[in-house]
């Protein structure tokens, strides 16, 4: 299997600027609005814009669910590319499941639009497989249109 088998991929046209949509991923207050997918909410969110820097969200469902690892950011290229990871928690330490890293661009696409990308790269391709039956697809689209809409209003 090669690299690029084990990644999930959602590239979209988004009719929103890049400015915007950045802020919407990197302001805590911003993501909590629309990082998951109705009716699941955000209630806490933690980011420290660095390299090794913590990257925490904690998702909730409608029946009580509650979903939440910390990692870190790997790379920070303001403006244009965050790449984070639950392999590592804050302080470089292991996790204890890495389950992946994600790889989200940001790219201007002429007329106040942005060619948007988030990368989702798993260790093994039944991590992958899980993510997919999780619904990536689905819900990382639904998300990234709250994402669009949000970045809209500012």
């Amino acid at each position: 299997m090669t690299e690029g088998e084990r990644d999930l991929v959602l590239t979209r046209s988004l009719d929103a600027p890049r400015g915007a949509l950045w802020r919407c991923w990197t302001e805590p207050e911003l993501l909590k609005q629309w990082f998951c997918p109705k009716p699941w909410f955000v209630s806490e969110a933690r980011m420290d814009l660095r390299p090794g820097g913590e990257f925490f969200t904690l998702m909730n469902g409608p029946n009580g669910e509650s979903f939440g690892e910390p990692g870190v950011f790997l790379d920070v290229e303001q403006g244009r590319r965050l790449v984070f990871t639950d392999a590592f928690r804050p302080g470089w330490r292991p996790s204890g499941r890495a389950f992946m890293t994600a790889d989200v661009r940001f790219e201007d696409a002429g007329d106040g639009r942005t060619l948007y990308t988030a990368r989702a790269m798993h260790w093994s391709a039944e991590a992958r497989d899980e993510h997919e039956k999780m619904g990536f697809h689905e819900g990382w689209g639904k998300a990234t249109d709250q994402l669009e809409a949000l970045a809209q209003m500012l």
